[in-house]
C-alpha cells in the first residue's frame, strides 16, 4: 500500500428514498461531497443503504442516479479505489457497479489493511443482535430464487412496493440517536477484538447515529465508528494513513427546491 494514504468512508444516503424533501438535492450534496475529495482521496468506501433501493436486471437497471454514478466512475477512473458494501435497502447489486464503474461491490464484512492498520467494515445489519423478524427478511431477500422470482415482476410494481416499503418503515421507526458506545455492534465488536486483536477500527453505519468509542478485550485495543447518515447530518470518516476523524460536510445550494 502507499504510504499516502487517504481514505473516506460513507453510508447511509438512501438516494432516491420517497421520505426525503429533495431527491434531487439529496444526490446533489453527496456528489458535491465526492467532488470535494477527488483530488485527496486515495479510497472511498461506500457501507451501505447508499441507495435507498436497487434491483438490477440481466440487462435493465433503474433510471435515476445520474449525478451520482457519473462521479463515482470520474473518482473510479481517476485511479481512486472504491469499495459498496451492501446494505439491508442496496442489498441487491450484482454486476452493474463493478462492469460500468469500476467499483468493488462486497455483500458482508470486509477485512483490509491500510497504512498499517487493520480495518474491520460491515453496513452492521449482519452482525451483532438483530431481531428474528429481521434475520428472516434478510434471509428472504439474500436467497437466490426469491431474487429470481422477483426479477420476474416488472419494475412498475417492484419499484413501488419497495420505495412503499421503505417509507413506511421509516415512519413507524422515529430517527432517534443510538448510542455510539453502548449499543449490539459495540457488543459485537468487543467479542470479535478478543479473537482478532489486530483489528485497529471497527467502522460501521446502519444506525444513523454518529460517534466513536474505545474498546478493550482481553488486553488489545481498537476504535469502533459509527458513521451517521446523508439525511440529515452528511457525516463521514477519513483516515489520513495516521488516524481515524469524524467530519460533517458542510454543503449549501444555490438553487431553489424543484
Amino acid at each position: 500500500m502507499p504510504a499516502n494514504i487517504s481514505a473516506y468512508f460513507i453510508s447511509d444516503a438512501h438516494l432516491g428514498a420517497g421520505y426525503l424533501r429533495n431527491p434531487r438535492e439529496a444526490e446533489r450534496r453527496v456528489v458535491a461531497f465526492l467532488d470535494s475529495i477527488k483530488g485527496d482521496a486515495t479510497h472511498l468506501f461506500l457501507l451501505g443503504d447508499i441507495l435507498d433501493y436497487w434491483f438490477e436486471y440481466h440487462d435493465v437497471v433503474p433510471k435515476g442516479y445520474t449525478r451520482f454514478f457519473g462521479k463515482l466512475a470520474q473518482l473510479s477512473d481517476s485511479g481512486v479505489k472504491i469499495v459498496w458494501l451492501a446494505g439491508n435497502h442496496d442489498i441487491w447489486l450484482f454486476g452493474y457497479f463493478h462492469d460500468e464503474l469500476g467499483i468493488e461491490v462486497r455483500d458482508g464484512s470486509l477485512c483490509l489493511s491500510l497504512a498499517g492498520k487493520t480495518f474491520f467494515l460491515n453496513h452492521g445489519d449482519t452482525v451483532g443482535f438483530r431481531p428474528l423478524k429481521f434475520r428472516f427478511i434478510q434471509s428472504f431477500f439474500r436467497n437466490k430464487i426469491c431474487q429470481k422470482l422477483f426479477s420476474a415482476i416488472h419494475p412498475r410494481w417492484t419499484v413501488r412496493f419497495a420505495l412503499a416499503w421503505s417509507r413506511r418503515n421509516r415512519e413507524s421507526h422515529s430517527e432517534k440517536e443510538v448510542n455510539p458506545h453502548d449499543n449490539p455492534l459495540v457488543d459485537f465488536a468487543k467479542e470479535y477484538l478478543a479473537s482478532h486483536p489486530e483489528i485497529s477500527y471497527f467502522i460501521f453505519g446502519h444506525l444513523h447515529s454518529l460517534g466513536a468509542t474505545r474498546i478493550e478485550a482481553d488486553g488489545a485495543s481498537a476504535e469502533v465508528v459509527i458513521l451517521g447518515e446523508w439525511i440529515h447530518r452528511c457525516s463521514f470518516a477519513h483516515f489520513n494513513g495516521q488516524e481515524l476523524s469524524l467530519h460533517t460536510f458542510s454543503y449549501k445550494s444555490d438553487r431553489s427546491p424543484q
